[in-house]
């Protein structure tokens, strides 16, 4: 005890200080609450009202930390018990925690800890927790709960910061900042120590900075204007929603940026902010509906925002001057990444739309159409930027080439599986190839595609040309061949049926000018007239005058049609179509034996094979 007058020693009065403090704090100490009762009766009313209402107020303060340790620590309890007995089990702790005092009557250390952390002293608590870890003291685990009460607390923080309160939890949200440096700091020591490193992976601590931006990403993604999922094909309502992004989602991380930086965490505030846009525009490109032109407006406005050096992008202030910075890197990094997926929806598209175009067994499109799905796409990358549209080309390019490679064992899986197809199909496919050759001509003064590619393109065609070609005049041949078998023998013959069919077929090729064309044409005509003469040749030659009247009727019939037909389908050129049916008519119609070999002799000059 000291005299009045006499001077207190510094330490007695500071523990004297502690001891009234936390004696307020917990609602406890008989001397403080005489003192204070005395100081009650110096103040007015109301003041008194407040001091109480005050107090109360810490006091039920302390009791929800403390009920929160208490259920941290007793995990193993059912939810309903919890629920039930939490408050009152918060005060028996806090009241087990006051009687627990030590020989120099200081606060226990739980309590001081709650307090901390209710203060927004996290740095204080960070170091409290940890001296208690290492004490030898904590048999119960408490300090691993106090971490996580710690970071529940400390997340409450950033989330109430980043909604809008600013500079009202600019300490609270400084201490963050300082407990993450705290964290760093302890596990360098740890690691540089001769311990174990084991346990510093599973320590609570070291799972905070992944944490904090996990509560950011979740704050901030809350933030992003919705787009509705029916908009995601409306290319007007992806524009409003782009728009939006600009005028209202930026501005507001911005706005948000200054109080983090202040408390020494914009790096990872910025990382945050590019990472739940990232997230925002990949889930707006990664979309299975999303087109070419919705995801070019998507890489526009990303192209834009770099471009313009935005004070969203969140720029480092430490960032030397001559290098970018990290928004501007992360901004980029977007724009990258959403170019990737533009290029990958125009080689989708485009090789869908080939598909259907060029579809076996259906009439083949016009190859204007090819050229502008293989153009638009081109012209309007553009539009955005020039580079952007040769990588747009090139895949375009690329995706021809692959097209025609699979179209080649889709057409050899037809005829391989379809012996004798309609003479129809055949035509198609042949027509198919023409198309695709006068596209690729046209294309390799458009674009810029390159020797090998039209090396490889040109290898595709003439194989394609070939094996097509061969095969649709062997279908036309055993179909003729099967028609004029009995043909000379009776009067009904589908040869007619045939001549009619190819006819329509000739007629609408729609490469008629092309050498493709006109060589089938008359490869048809020659193998027509060699089966009609080899089926002529196997009728009986012991033929009475009305039998030799028939077949020279029916001959001079099928003359006509075959004339009629190979002049509409090939024009002036068919007057130069060898014709040995009319040189057989005017064998058979002679009347001497000295006229036929006359008749004869040019005949076997000009059709060797019939000697035999």
């Amino acid at each position: 005890m000291f005299s009045v007058g006499q001077k207190v020693p510094e330490p007695a009065w500071m523990m004297r200080k502690t001891k009234y403090f936390w004696g307020a704090f917990a609602g406890r100490g008989s001397k403080w609450e005489k003192v204070a009762g005395e100081d009650a009766r110096m103040l007015p009313k109301a003041t008194h009202e407040e001091k109480k209402q005050q107090e109360a107020k810490k006091r039920g303060k302390l009791k929800t930390m403390a009920g929160k340790l208490l259920k941290a620590v007793a995990g193993g309890k059912e939810a309903v018990e919890e629920k039930a007995g939490g408050v009152e089990m918060a005060g028996h702790l806090l009241k087990m925690a006051t009687c627990r005092k030590g020989a120099e009557g200081g606060v226990p250390a739980e309590e001081a800890i709650c307090g901390f952390i209710e203060q927004g002293k996290f740095l204080e608590a960070c170091d409290h927790i940890y001296n208690l870890e290492h004490s030898g003291n904590d048999k119960m685990g408490k300090s691993e709960s106090l971490y996580k009460l710690l970071a529940e607390r400390m997340w409450t923080v950033v989330g109430e910061a980043i909604s809008g309160s600013g500079r009202t939890f600019l300490e609270p949200l400084q201490s963050v900042g300082e407990s993450l440096k705290w964290e760093k700091q302890k596990e360098a020591e740890w690691l540089g120590s001769s311990q174990e490193t084991g346990p510093v992976s599973t320590w609570s601590p070291n799972f905070w900075r992944k944490e904090l931006e996990e509560q950011l990403i979740q704050y901030m993604t809350a933030q992003i204007p919705l787009l509705s999922s029916s908009a995601n094909a409306n290319e007007t309502a992806l524009k409003q929603h782009l728009s939006q992004l600009e005028t209202s989602f930026f501005p507001s991380l911005e706005h948000g940026s200054g109080v983090f930086e202040e408390a020494g965490l914009l790096s990872t505030y910025a990382y945050c902010c590019h990472a739940s846009l990232s997230s925002h525009l990949a889930m707006l490109t990664d979309s299975s509906h999303l087109s070419f032109s919705q995801c070019l407006l998507v890489y526009e406005w990303g192209l834009k925002m770099y471009k313009s050096g935005s004070e969203t992008c969140l720029r480092s202030r430490q960032s030397p001057q001559n290098s970018l910075s990290f928004g501007v890197q992360c901004l980029l990094w977007i724009v990258l990444k959403t170019e990737e997926k533009l290029l990958a929806v125009a080689k989708k598209e485009v090789g869908k739309a080939l598909k259907e175009a060029f579809d076996i067994g259906k009439p083949p499109c016009a190859d204007g159409a090819v050229i502008q799905i293989l153009t638009e796409k081109t012209e309007s990358a553009w539009h955005v930027s020039e580079s952007l549209s040769e990588k747009v080309e090139a895949v375009c390019l690329e995706e021809c080439l692959s097209f025609l490679e699979s179209y080649e064992n889709e057409v050899r899986n037809f005829l391989q599986h379809d012996g004798c197809p309609e003479i129809c199909s055949g035509l198609w496919i042949l027509e198919n190839c023409c198309i695709l050759r006068a596209v690729w001509c046209k294309l390799t003064y458009i674009c810029s595609a390159s020797t090998s590619q039209d090396v490889k393109v040109n290898g595709f065609l003439d194989r394609m040309e070939d094996e097509i070609t061969e095969h649709f005049l062997q279908t036309v041949a055993s179909k003729v061949k099967e028609t004029l078998k009995e043909h000379f023998k009776k009067c009904e013959s589908s040869f007619d049926h045939i001549l009619k069919s190819l006819k329509q077929s000739f007629l609408v090729f729609g490469k008629k000018k092309t050498d493709t064309y006109e060589a089938l044409v008359k490869a048809v005509n020659t193998i027509i007239i060699a089966e009609y003469v080899q089926a002529l040749l196997t009728t009986s030659r012991k033929l009475s005058s009305v039998q030799r009247r028939r077949i020279v009727s029916k001959m001079e019939e099928d003359h006509r049609m075959l004339q009629d037909v190979f002049k509409e389908c090939l024009g002036p050129a068919a007057d130069h179509l060898k014709d040995p049916i009319r040189a057989i008519l005017e064998l058979i119609q002679a009347s001497d034996s000295e006229g036929m070999k006359i008749a004869l002799l040019p005949i076997l000059k000009e059709f060797p094979d019939l000697r035999c």
